[in-house]
C-alpha cells in the first residue's frame, strides 16, 4: 500500500497549488460571467476620463497630497510634544492623556465636523483661518497627533535606558538628551508604523467633503463625487481609486521594506 507523504514542505506545496487552482477558477468565472460592455460603459468610459484629465491630477490628487503632508508634519510635531508630556507627571500627563483618549475615541468625521461647525457656533462666530480648508486641516492634524502620540511614545520607551544614562554621565540636561539622543533613535524605530499612519491619513482626507469644498480645493473623493453626480457614471470613482492606489501602494511597500530592514538589524 502506498504511503502518503505528509511532511510540512509537501503540505505547503499542496496548499499553494490548491489556492492557485481556486484563484484561476475564480478569475475564469468572473471573466466569463461579467458583462464587459456594461463594465466598459459604466466604469471605464474613455470619453469621460479624457474630460476629467488633467484636473483629477493637478487639482484633486495634488490637494489630497498637500492636505496629507501638512496635517502629517504639523500633527507629528504636536504628537511628539504629547508623547513627552504623557511620559512626564502631573498636569502635563493628565492633559496629554485626556487629549489622546478623546480624539482617538472620536470618529474622524466627528472631529472634522466639530472644528468646521461646532467651534464657530460655540465661540460666537470664531472662524478658523482658511475657512473649510483650514478647519479640515486642523481636524486632520488633531487626529494625526492623537494617534501618532502613542506610536512615538512607544518608540521613546523602546530606546535603551543606557543611552539616557550615558548622556547624564556626560552632564547633558534632560531636555538636550531627549532632543539629540532619544528622539532621533525613537523616530528611527517608529518610522514604519508612522508611514502606515501617513497612508491612513491620506485616506481620511476623503472625509473633508463634510465641510464643503470649492472647485479649487477639492480632494480626490470630493472631486469624484461631484463628477459622479454630473455624469451619472462611475468612471470618476474608478479613476479616483487608481489615484489613491498610485500613492498608497508605493508607501505600503516602503513601510514593509522599513519593517524588514529594522527587523534584520534588530
Amino acid at each position: 500500500m502506498a504511503v502518503i507523504d505528509f511532511r510540512p514542505s509537501v503540505r505547503r506545496r499542496i496548499s499553494a497549488t490548491a489556492w492557485y487552482v481556486v484563484a484561476i477558477a475564480l478569475a475564469l468565472w468572473i471573466g466569463l460571467s461579467a458583462n464587459w460592455e456594461m463594465v466598459r460603459t459604466q466604469f471605464a468610459n474613455v470619453q469621460i476620463a479624457k474630460e476629467l484629465w488633467p484636473d483629477i491630477v493637478v487639482i484633486a490628487m495634488w490637494n489630497t497630497i498637500w492636505y496629507t503632508v501638512v496635517s502629517f508634519v504639523v500633527g507629528t510635531v504636536l504628537a511628539t510634544l504629547l508623547a513627552l508630556m504623557k511620559m512626564s507627571s502631573g498636569p502635563p500627563k493628565w492633559f496629554a492623556t485626556g487629549f489622546i483618549e478623546l480624539f482617538r475615541g472620536l470618529p474622524v468625521i466627528l472631529t472634522l465636523f466639530t472644528f468646521g461647525y461646532v467651534v464657530p457656533i460655540a465661540f460666537d462666530g470664531l472662524k478658523i483661518p482658511g475657512g473649510a480648508t483650514g478647519a479640515g486641516l486642523v481636524g486632520l492634524t488633531i487626529v494625526t497627533a492623537a494617534y501618532s502620540a502613542e506610536v512615538i511614545r512607544a518608540g521613546i520607551a523602546a530606546v535603551p535606558q543606557g543611552q539616557r544614562e550615558a548622556a547624564a554621565s556626560l552632564g547633558m540636561p534632560n531636555g538636550v538628551t531627549n532632543l539629540w539622543i532619544v528622539l532621533p533613535q525613537a523616530f528611527r524605530i517608529v518610522l514604519p508604523p508612522m508611514t502606515n499612519e501617513f497612508v491612513t491619513l491620506l485616506k481620511d482626507t476623503s472625509l473633508l467633503y463634510v465641510l464643503g469644498t470649492t472647485i479649487a480645493s477639492r480632494e480626490l473623493a470630493s472631486f469624484s463625487r461631484s463628477w459622479l453626480n454630473y455624469y451619472g457614471n462611475a468612471t470618476p470613482l474608478v479613476l479616483t481609486a487608481l489615484c489613491y492606489l498610485i500613492i498608497t501602494i508605493p508607501l505600503t511597500w516602503f513601510a514593509a521594506h522599513l519593517e524588514k530592514k529594522y527587523a534584520v538589524k534588530k
